[in-house]
C-alpha cells in the first residue's frame, strides 16, 4: 500500500497551569472544556508516576483560561486511575454548572458494586449529591449515564480498573447480574439493559467457553438516542494481545442490540511455553486484530481502528445500512484516539510512541482533501510502562478551534492546550 506523508504543521502549544503539581485528565473525548469554552476541567495529584492501591488522593478541580489560569478545586476522589483518571466530566444538559465524577463509598451507597459510586457537584452552589454506580460515559443530554464494573476492569484491564477499598470480588466469567447499567442521573434509579451472560449468547464463538468476559469503550451517540461498546473476552488477562473484541451498538433502554464487528482470530500465546516477556508495552495497541478508540462521527456512523475484511485501518460503519468505510488509508495508518469536529470535517488523533524515538504525534486530518497534519510531537519516557503511561488523549474545545492534550514531554504530567484556529480556517 502507498502512503501519503503527513504535513509537519506544528502549532502554538501553551501549559495550562503553574507549580510542581501534576495534572491530568484522562480519557478522550470526554468534555473538557464547559460550554463557554472558558472552565478547564483537571485532576491535580502530587507524584508523577505511581502503582496505585486505591487510597492515593486526587483532587477534583478546573481551570479559569480567561483568568490567568486560576485553578479552583472543587473535591478529591481515591477512585481514579492514570488512564481515565476519576472519569470527570461536566453535565452539559443541566441548567448551570454541573460536574459528576467517580468516588468511593463510605456507607455502601453502592447498591450493585459496593465500593463504587458518582459524585454530583453544583460549581455554583456547591451542592453535592451521590448516585449510586460508578459512571462511564454521561449522555449529552444528561439524562442518564452508562455504567459497568470497575473491579471486572481491574482484573481484566487492570489499566483502567479501581482498587478494591478490602479485598478484590471473586468475578463469574459471564455473569448474568454483571454487565451495562443505565442510570437515571435526576434519581438515580439503575437497570440492568444487557448482562455478560446474555452477551455470550449472541453469535457465540469456541473462543469464548472459558474466558472472563467485560464490556469497555462506551460512547453514546450526540443525540442521546444509542450509544456503542466494546465486548472483549479473553483467557490469559496478563497478555492483551489474547484479548477478543466485538463492536455493538444499542439504545440505552437495553433494545435493538446490533452487532458490528467481530475480531475472533487463533491466538498462538495460549499454547505452553510462549513467553510473555516477549510482548513489548505497546504491543496490543498496535495489533492487527484490535478493536479499538470508537467513537460517534454523528448520530449514525462509529470511527473505529479495527480489522475489517482482513485489513487494519482507521473505518467508518453505518450503522443503518451495514456499510463500511476506509478513512485516510494512506496517511492514517495506526492505532489513535480519535474525535470528530461537529461538522465532520476533522479528525483529531493522536499515535503511541514511537519505538525508537519515544515521540507521539498530534495529528490533524482534514476528512474532505485527504490531508494529514502533525501538529505536534511529544516526547514520553519508556520508563513509564503500560499502566502509568501518559497517552495524549487529546480532545477539540467547544468552538473547535483548540486542542488539549495529557503530557510528559517536560517530565510533569501537565495539560497542554494546542490553537488550531490558523490552520482549521485556512
Amino acid at each position: 500500500m502507498n502512503t501519503i506523508p503527513a504535513i509537519n504543521y506544528f502549532c502554538p502549544t501553551r501549559r495550562v497551569g503553574t507549580g510542581n503539581k501534576h495534572h491530568f485528565f484522562g480519557y478522550y473525548n470526554k468534555n473538557v472544556w464547559d460550554r463557554t469554552g472558558r472552565y478547564f476541567l483537571a485532576n491535580r495529584v502530587d507524584m508523577l508516576t505511581g502503582d496505585l492501591t486505591g487510597n492515593e488522593i486526587a483532587e477534583i478541580g478546573f481551570f479559569d483560561i480567561e483568568d490567568n489560569d486560576k485553578y479552583y478545586p472543587i473535591g478529591t476522589t481515591t477512585t481514579w486511575n492514570w488512564q481515565m483518571g476519576c472519569q470527570l466530566q461536566w453535565l452539559e444538559g443541566k441548567q448551570g454548572r454541573h460536574i459528576i465524577y467517580n468516588s468511593r463509598t463510605e456507607n455502601g451507597e453502592g447498591t450493585v458494586y459496593p465500593d463504587f459510586c458518582s459524585t454530583i457537584i453544583n460549581v455554583d452552589t456547591k451542592e453535592e449529591r451521590k448516585l449510586p454506580l460508578p459512571i462511564y460515559v454521561v449522555a449529552p443530554n444528561s439524562e442518564y449515564a452508562l455504567c459497568v464494573n470497575y473491579s471486572r476492569f481491574e482484573v481484566t484491564h487492570k489499566t483502567i480498573g479501581y482498587c478494591a477499598t478490602q479485598n478484590e470480588p471473586e468475578l463469574e466469567l459471564a455473569p448474568e447480574n454483571d454487565g451495562i447499567y443505565n442510570m437515571n442521573i435526576d434519581t438515580g434509579e439503575t437497570e440492568l439493559i444487557l448482562s455478560l451472560y446474555d452477551l455470550t449468547q449472541l453469535q457465540p464463538t469456541a473462543s469464548m467457553k472459558k474466558a472472563i468476559h467485560w464490556v469497555t469503550h462506551l460512547e453514546i451517540n450526540p443525540n442521546s438516542s444509542r450509544f456503542l461498546f466494546i465486548h472483549r473476552w479473553t483467557e490469559r488477562v496478563e497478555d492483551e494481545t489474547c484479548f477478543i473484541h466485538r463492536l455493538f451498538s444499542m439504545k440505552p433502554d437495553g433494545t435493538d442490540l446490533r452487532l458490528h464487528e467481530c475480531s475472533d482470530h487463533p491466538l498462538p500465546q495460549l499454547e505452553k511455553g510462549f513467553d510473555i516477556k516477549a510482548v513489548g508495552t505497546f504491543d496490543y495497541e498496535k495489533s492487527e486484530y484490535q478493536i479499538s478508540h470508537p467513537v460517534w462521527k454523528n448520530n449514525t456512523s462509529i470511527m473505529v481502528w479495527g480489522p475489517h475484511d482482513n485489513q487494519i485501518n482507521y473505518h467508518l460503519y453505518n450503522i443503518n445500512d451495514n456499510s463500511v468505510e476506509i478513512i485516510g488509508q494512506e496517511c492514517l495508518t495506526e492505532n489513535g484516539h480519535m474525535t470528530y469536529s461537529a461538522d465532520g470535517k476533522w479528525l483529531l488523533s493522536d499515535t503511541y510512541p514511537d519505538a525508537e524515538t519515544n515521540e507521539r504525534f498530534l495529528i490533524l486530518y482534514n476528512t474532505e482533501k485527504n490531508i494529514r497534519y502533525n501538529i505536534g510531537s511529544y516526547y514520553t519516557s519508556p520508563d513509564l510502562g503500560k499502566h502509568n503511561r501518559c497517552d495524549l488523549h487529546p480532545r477539540f474545545s467547544p468552538c473547535y478551534t483548540k486542542v488539549c492534550i495529557d503530557s510528559v514531554h517536560e517530565n510533569i504530567r501537565q495539560r497542554y492546550i494546542i490553537e488550531i484556529s490558523e490552520l482549521v480556517n485556512r
